[in-house]
């Protein structure tokens, strides 16, 4: 009788600490993603290992919405933008969605990666061998909205010249931002 009591205890505390490993699992995994739990939120960076990597800031004198807007609105990037002739979001400006946009004849489908509003978006994709990851961030200072970019590209074309295609994202990126500074503060 004591060996069966001590193997019933045995096993009641096995099971016991087996469904609350368990449970611990199952609670880790729903709330993994919660955008509530600021502690799991992940913060994708570029891919550091790039060939090439550009970073590049501007400080804009209009609220933070209104540069948020204007970033985020992909489907109006060509009425601000002369290098983008098309641009198409396929769902909500969410991690998981894609858009379809051209820029200075080259088709991209880019898919968003990470969102924090306000604060930043991230995303990436692959055109035509180029691998690239954006990183965007807005930071209201008082002399304005922050708009940091940082962005890498990787890839075949990239190896075959590099110094050509950093000078090539540079310029891009530069009139990008400074497209979005005249067409935040106009709109201000």
């Amino acid at each position: 009788m004591k060996r069966s009591f001590k193997l019933t205890a045995f096993m009641i505390s096995f099971l016991l600490l087996l469904s609350i490993l368990i449970g611990g699992v199952i609670y880790r995994a729903t709330t993994a993603n919660s955008p509530f739990d600021e502690a799991n939120q992940t913060n994708i960076d570029v891919d550091r290992n790039a060939q090439v990597i550009v970073d590049i800031s501007i400080v804009i004198n209009a609220p933070l919405q209104t540069v948020w807007r204007l970033q985020t609105g992909i489907d109006q990037w060509p009425t601000w933008q002369k290098d983008i002739t098309q641009a198409q979001l396929s769902g909500p400006i969410a991690a998981g969605s894609s858009f379809n946009w051209e820029t200075h004849g080259l088709p991209v489908i880019s898919t968003i990666r990470e969102v924090d509003p306000m604060r930043r978006i991230v995303w990436g994709g692959p055109a035509l061998g180029i691998d690239g990851v954006h990183v965007w961030t807005f930071t209201t200072t008082p002399n304005g909205v922050v708009v940091h970019t940082t962005e890498s590209w990787d890839g075949p074309p990239v190896a075959a010249d590099p110094d050509g295609m950093r000078a090539a994202l540079t310029s891009s990126l530069t009139a990008w931002l400074a497209a979005l500074k005249t067409t935040a503060e106009a709109a201000h």
